[in-house]
């Protein structure tokens, strides 16, 4: 049974300003699209054809841990629809798809053999994906650590890289021949910060200095990776990390606000791109670490491993904040004598998520990136915006809200590229409505409706705009 709506629709009308139109327009015919998704978010099929559980498995578990206590056991059903999604995709006229890989299914126990099975699903996706004229962009870790690794001490511990790096091999070795675009973390500051520091996504943890030795560790096993990769290489690949950041504005020219934001920067952006491009750590972020008594856990020879050179940095963009250096009653240290960092609402439109739309701010950081870390091409790996959708009787979304979030967002990608930034493709998130990590299946960032009863796909407004857009600016 067929259950993806076809989108061989008129145009849609969407109202973009004439400076917003002359930016879109100036892309180059070149420029890649691209939609985008992860393992866990959309497979399902958790305990099929070998797959071991995940941290994320265990995590949807705990009770209170994710809304509602939904889990990715079926999700979008993706391992078994992924033909009729690939043709969905080639029809939303993009060129590429950027998908992740379930370590848990390529090598269940996070080392040892490949599980033929699991990896076979990858090797039908790709060849699918090139059938249909569209390129992979193969993302080997987006979050779904094997639950066993975990056990053994998770990213905190330095085998983590090691295993990382044999794992990613596994997958190399079977695909290199039909993938070209190979990335090796996703976010690794969410892996850290949000799995072990804060305790927001799995594993759970709230353990400060474990995730800043989960930060060296992801980025010794990208380096480790990419290595390996390169070396193994029988033709021309283009080795990435995609990295999540935003702009860090400080809320007024007061010192201690400009502090706050350059600490904000330090912990969000600098502390990943610092050692991948310049292959040392920020000093004002070591130096405000060792005031509290914690240092990474750096050996010999690390920092080169994590600088090991790169063809593209992947960038996920979906807001942008101010910071004051000063709580509400003007203090600027705390208890403890720190110094405080406090955000400040900058009096935006929210999405569903209570995140902040700043279009600027996207050119601000694709800018700023391309100037302080330079001779790295730029790819957008992931950006978008959930909001509270309503279908009508067939399944179909006006998504204004989230269509003008694109519109600003594609736009201020333009203007980046005007101002310097060797910005080289855009990829929405997400191609599908799916497991929202923490948030379960309550918000929506698909630019295709998925009704969970049905599994039935339905292309949104913003999906019928991209497919246009991307017409237009190719001259098709």
């Amino acid at each position: 049974m067929n259950t993806v709506a076809a989108t061989t629709t008129p145009p849609v009308t969407v109202p973009v300003s004439e400076s917003d139109r002359a930016l879109i327009a100036s892309l180059p015919t070149d420029f890649r699209w691209g939609v985008a998704t992860s393992s866990y978010q959309i497979e399902g099929a958790v305990d099929v054809d070998g797959r071991t559980p995940s941290i994320w498995d265990t995590f949807c578990r705990v009770p209170g841990a994710v809304h509602e206590g939904d889990n990715g056991d079926i999700a979008c059903e993706h391992y078994t629809r992924m033909p009729e999604d690939v043709a969905l995709i080639k029809e939303l006229g993009v060129d590429s798809y950027r998908f992740s890989v379930a370590w848990p299914r390529i090598q269940p126990h996070g080392r040892g053999p490949v599980n033929p099975k699991g990896l076979a699903f990858y090797d039908r996706l790709v060849d699918e994906l090139l059938a249909k004229g569209l390129d992979p962009w193969l993302t080997l870790y987006h979050w779904d650590l094997p639950q066993e690794l975990e056990d053994a001490g998770g990213w905190p511990a330095r085998d983590t890289a090691y295993r990382f790096a044999d794992y990613s091999m596994l997958v190399f070795d079977a695909l290199q021949d039909r993938v070209k675009n190979w990335t090796t973390l996703n976010e690794p500051w969410c892996s850290a910060m949000l799995g072990y520091a804060y305790g927001l996504h799995a594993p759970g943890k709230q353990d400060f200095p474990a995730a800043m030795n989960a930060v060296h560790h992801l980025l010794l096993g990208h380096g480790l990776a990419t290595q390996a990769m390169r070396a193994a290489a029988k033709s021309p690949i283009d080795l990435a990390i995609v990295l999540n950041a935003a702009t860090a504005y400080p809320a007024t020219d007061a010192p201690e606000d400009i502090a706050a934001a350059h600490r904000a920067d330090g912990m969000g952006a600098r502390i990943y791109l610092d050692p991948l491009v310049h292959g040392r750590y920020p000093a004002d972020v070591v130096a405000d670490l060792g005031k509290r008594g914690i240092e990474f856990p750096v050996q010999d020879g690390d920092l080169e491993i994590i600088s090991t050179p790169i063809d593209v940095l992947g960038l996920n963009y979906y807001f942008s904040q101010q910071f004051s250096g000063s709580d509400e009653n003007g203090r600027t240290t705390d208890d403890e004598g720190f110094p405080i960092s406090r955000v400040l609402p900058l009096g935006r439109d929210k999405t569903a998520m209570d995140w902040e739309i700043v279009p600027e701010g996207f050119t601000d950081l694709l800018v700023r990136v391309s100037k302080d870390y330079p001779g790295i091409p730029l790819v957008v790996t992931e950006n978008g915006a959930a909001f509270a959708d309503e279908a009508d009787e067939n399944g179909f979304v006006v998504d204004d809200g989230r269509t003008a979030y694109f519109v600003s967002h594609v736009a201020a990608v333009a203007a980046a590229r005007q101002q310097g930034a060797d910005v080289r493709g855009y990829f929405a998130w997400s191609l599908l409505d799916n497991f929202e990590w923490a948030y379960g299946y309550d918000k929506r960032f698909g630019i295709v409706r998925v009704d969970y009863d049905t599994q039935k796909r339905t292309p949104k407004k913003s999906a019928l705009w991209l497919r246009d857009t991307i017409r237009a600016v190719r001259g098709a």
